[in-house]
């Protein structure tokens, strides 16, 4: 999509980000525009993705099926997928196996406002009180925790329990992240690399 500087122009584009928005807004996705600082600029952001999903994802074939509803300016598919790669690239959203949830850095540049603008709809991990996109939950309880919460937590634990009403928890725990493991696995691979290219 190319925006021009003419007002007819940006004027036809707000249209269309109006349409879009009418659209995602049940994927709990909207595209809000701003301005620069320095210059005044219009600029588009993504606001908000999959606050009220129970996984944390919304699927590519759902997201991309509601590109046949929107009205006025029809987007093709092709586009509506450029436009997805566009905010995976752009470090808005990950994409896994076909489905699509919040990056690490929109989750911490939108969390304020996400927790402000949905306070009903927010979900909070039970051990650290960060905003919850993905994680695990209680089936008996309820309560929720980011899966490196739930490494930690049940590091030492041979039968895990619910921080909060006791009850097992039969969901697996995932290996605490190993910063010094990390740091073998990349020194690892980067000497492998630097062997392979002396080698040619």
């Amino acid at each position: 999509m190319q925006v021009s500087r003419g007002n007819a122009t940006v004027e036809k584009l707000e249209d269309f980000i109006n349409n879009i928005n009418s659209v995602l807004e049940s994927l709990y996705i909207e595209i809000k525009k701003g301005v620069t600082e320095d210059d005044g600029r219009p600029i588009y952001a993504l606001l908000e993705l999959i606050i009220d999903s129970d996984t944390g994802f919304a699927s590519s074939t759902n997201i991309l099926n509601l590109v046949d509803q929107l009205k006025g300016k029809k987007m093709r598919k092709k586009e509506a997928e450029h436009v997805l790669q566009k905010f995976v690239q752009n470090k808005w959203l990950i994409e896994k196996e076909g489905e699509f949830t919040l990056h690490g850095r929109a989750i911490l540049e939108m969390e304020q406002y996400i927790r402000e603008t949905y306070p009903d709809a927010v979900k909070v991990c039970n051990i650290c009180r960060g905003l919850l996109i993905q994680g695990q939950s209680c089936e008996t309880c309820g309560i929720r925790m980011h899966l490196p919460c739930v490494a930690k937590y049940f590091q030492s634990s041979a039968e895990p329990h619910c921080p909060h009403c006791n009850d097992y928890w039969p969901h697996e725990v995932p290996e605490v992240f190993d910063p010094e493991k990390e740091r073998e696995t990349g020194m690892s691979r980067s000497n492998k690399r630097s062997l392979r290219s002396r080698q040619h």
